[in-house]
């Protein structure tokens, strides 16, 4: 592979303009398709194989026409104080706004009068008038939305407060300035780590192309895809985080390349060749993760996984094709000034005929080393000495943070976790206050009567059992035109997200079970609720078996880059203690409330059902990025000769700087995110921040090379046997080093001579001394 992607390399690298021609017609391409594609007409969520979407399907079938998947609003009211709802002043307005809301859109379905569908509170101090629609919310106009809005402002006139829940006004979240402020941070840790805007900007402006490329192809096929509201947002987060951090990588290759004397094409060939060969295989690994997601059999999911995967696997084509490519534009504006006037004062050294000890080249990195050790050989030599108190010291650190975890709790948000300043929160605490907490989440109760010699009896049975449950409100039974099927509403006591509503859903299931056994109707609950608790439930059952398919596939993978068995085995080890420890933080902040404000969480409650196995997704992906950039360069100094102490610190040497350069962009682009006024995309990513600084920082600065000390040879052993059967990837590029060492040196093509390339080899020979 090296020499395959050595030639790539070279070959991009001669053939820039075209190379960039191709890229920006693509981008160009992609940005038409998504401007004019229609808007999406759908973003239905489905949890195959589970009761709540049986009942859903069921009402589809047996109630056509009642729009069961169609948007919903509850319009709610409160009196002054001292007033009621029911005073005729107050009540004529209610009637008003009724009346505006049916003529207020063609989308609207049905307007249902709270003084007809007994929607008033005992003490006639709330109301609410609910609101269904034909369409789902995705598919509601801003007309439609914008006559909801402006249907209560007259009622608020006249004193009385008006909100609007539901999800009709639920829109796309707006996450802008949060991707600007992970970009600026980006761009200046960029700058600190290579001293040159032109090699900062290189991992910028590729990231964002490839973002671009990405999140306009998803647009472009939203429609036909039907893809959710959140999926360019998070195929937009992870894009831009590997973006930044694959192109970062090989312009740090090719910087060092540079040092060590290469000429630009040879250089531009060497970097791709190795840093690229760990590129390849940090994508697959992430794509593995994210395409795995499928096995969790819920299609938004697996969607969002798939685009996410897409967008990743176009960062690495570009890291891959574009950046040596824009490397042959940049010229030795790569380097930073400091290095560029080291190479003019070294020019100057040699027209004036100084003489210079001679040195291999072994030998003069081996004492530039000794001579200015960096911060991450001070470090690694630090880890040598003292490895089991490092690793100890990390393994209990992390352990402490993840003590949270045992106390995970799972569900969906609801409008109780959006923050108090919105309508949508406001309605709901009227209705908990006006109602009770449940009022905010009805179970829908389907009984499937066709089974049944007598229906009408087996739904009075069941409301029967339900109300020996304990619920606050047990609708009477509605038919549809066969009368073999009903649908009863059931308002539980508690909140949508509680543990108890929880326990009501499971008990009316318990109870149906018996009514079929005995009248031969089948009882299915849906709602909102339900469908959140099947969803949390579903997520569980999936969590081992993707683990095991994702770790599995990757551990192989890697078993082939490394030519290990215990390398593998101890970053697959090191990640589930950083993903068990980073869902301890999220449950710290996020349930429990720890540092909420800090965070903009206004409401705990349980963490988002989808969350764990997405971030299990995500983060397994990244962990490996930093595994393989990492430890690859200390395999290629273990396999180039070094001692496994010295090949540790070899590989710190080179790649702790750009490693930490790189987590620290990562951490800041999904930080960046936190700000959304999206429950879900906040917490997924101030999930992922916190994970990619525990497994960045904790397990692979400091637990592996405290491991790998502490193994010796035994690190890289891997039985003969095995080692025949696995095809040889040569990732960290002794094959393509023998090649170039035995064969004629091909560099000599370089294009110094072109007029954007720079000014020839000599300049760049001289960056050798810098």
């Amino acid at each position: 592979m090296a020499t395959f992607l050595y030639k790539l390399g070279r070959l991009t690298f001669r053939r820039r303009r075209f190379v960039a021609l191709i890229w920006v017609a693509l981008l160009a391409l992609a940005g038409f398709g998504a401007a004019s594609a229609s808007t999406a007409t759908s973003s239905s969520f489905s949890i195959p194989g589970t009761e709540a979407q049986r009942a859903f399907d069921l009402l589809e079938q047996r109630f056509p026409g009642s729009n069961a998947d169609g948007a919903t609003a509850r319009v709610v009211f409160k009196a002054p104080e001292g007033e009621k709802v029911t005073d005729a002043a107050n009540k004529g307005e209610i009637t008003g706004i009724v009346k505006e809301l049916r003529s207020g859109s063609d989308q609207v379905a049905q307007v249902a009068d709270p003084f007809e569908a007994q929607a008033v509170s005992q003490d006639g101090s709330t109301a609410y008038i609910s609101v269904s629609y034909k369409v789902n919310s995705m598919e509601l106009t801003d007309q439609t939305r914008d006559a909801l809005e402006e249907a209560g402002k007259d009622a608020q006139g006249s004193g009385m407060k008006v909100e609007i829940g539901g999800d009709a006004l639920q829109v796309m979240p707006h996450t802008g300035t949060a991707e600007i402020i992970g970009v600026v941070i980006a761009a200046i840790v960029l700058v600190i780590t290579f001293g040159s805007l032109i090699a900062a900007g290189l991992p910028l402006v590729t990231a964002l192309i490839g973002v671009g490329i990405g999140v306009s192809l998803i647009t472009a096929l939203a429609n036909v895809l039907d893809l959710g509201s959140t999926t360019p947002i998070l195929a937009s987060m992870i894009g831009l985080a590997v973006g930044i951090d694959y192109a970062l990588f090989i312009v740090s290759r090719y910087r060092a390349e540079l040092a060590d004397g290469r000429e630009r094409e040879d250089a531009a060939g060497r970097a791709v060749g190795t840093a690229g060969s760990a590129v390849v295989f940090a994508g697959l690994t992430v794509v593995i993760a994210l395409v795995g997601l499928a096995v969790v059999n819920i299609p938004m999911l697996t969607k969002m996984g798939f685009a996410a995967a897409g967008t990743v696997a176009i960062a690495v084509v570009i890291a891959l094709t574009l950046i040596p490519a824009l490397l042959g534009f940049a010229g030795k504006r790569v380097m930073g000034r400091k290095a560029r006037k080291g190479a003019e004062t070294a020019q100057n050294s040699d027209a004036k005929g100084a003489e210079k000890p001679s040195l291999d080249k072994d030998t003069a990195k081996a004492k530039s080393a000794d001579a200015k050790p960096n911060m991450g050989t001070r470090w690694a030599r630090f880890v040598l000495r003292r490895p089991v108190w490092v690793m100890v010291v990390g393994i209990l650190g992390l352990g402490v943070v993840a003590v949270p975890a045992a106390s995970l709790e799972m569900g969906l948000p609801d409008d109780g976790a959006q923050p108090k300043s919105t309508t949508q929160r406001q309605a709901y605490d009227m209705l908990s206050d006006g109602f009770g907490p449940g009022f905010n989440g009805p179970l829908m109760v389907v009984m499937d009567g066709k089974g049944s010699s007598d229906p009408k009896a087996a739904a009075e049975r069941v409301s029967k059992e339900i109300e020996s449950i304990g619920v606050v409100a047990v609708t009477p039974a509605q038919f549809n035109k066969a009368g073999d099927t009903a649908m009863i509403t059931v308002i539980p006591k508690d909140r949508p997200s509680s543990h108890a509503t929880e326990e009501v859903v499971h008990d009316i299931r318990d109870a149906g079970r018996d009514i079929k056994s005995d009248t031969g109707a089948e009882v299915l609950v849906t709602g909102a609720t339900a469908m959140n608790i099947d969803f949390s439930q579903k997520m569980n059952d999936a969590l081992v078996p993707y683990l095991a398919l994702v770790v599995g596939l990757a551990f192989l993978l890697l078993m082939l880059v490394f030519r290990s068995i215990l390398v593998p085995l101890k970053a697959a080890l090191g990640f589930l203690l950083s993903v068990i420890a980073a869902l301890g933080a999220v449950v710290a902040v996020f349930q429990w409330g720890w540092l909420g404000s800090l965070f903009g969480v206004e409401q705990t409650g349980p963490i988002m059902s989808m969350m764990p196995i997405f971030m299990v997704g995500v983060v397994f992906g990244l962990a490996m990025d930093y595994e393989v950039f990492l430890v690859t360069r200390m395999r290629e100094a273990y396999v180039h000769g070094e001692s496994p102490g010295q090949a540790i610190v070899t590989g710190f040497q080179h790649g702790a700087r750009v490693v930490t350069a790189a987590a620290v962009i990562m951490m800041a682009v999904f930080a960046g995110f936190i700000g959304s006024s999206e429950q879900m995309v906040k917490m997924i990513g101030f999930s992922l921040a916190v994970a990619v600084l525990f497994d960045a920082f904790v397990v692979r600065m400091a637990i592996v090379p405290a491991v790998l000390a502490l193994l010796g040879r035994k690190a890289w052993w891997l039985p003969r046997w095995l080692d025949r059967a696995l095809p040889n990837v040569d990732v960290e590029g002794e094959k393509l080093q023998k090649q170039l060492t035995e064969g004629p040196a091909a560099s000599g093509s370089d294009s110094g001579s072109d007029s954007d390339g720079g000014d020839g080899h000599g300049g760049e020979r001289e960056l050798v001394r810098v």
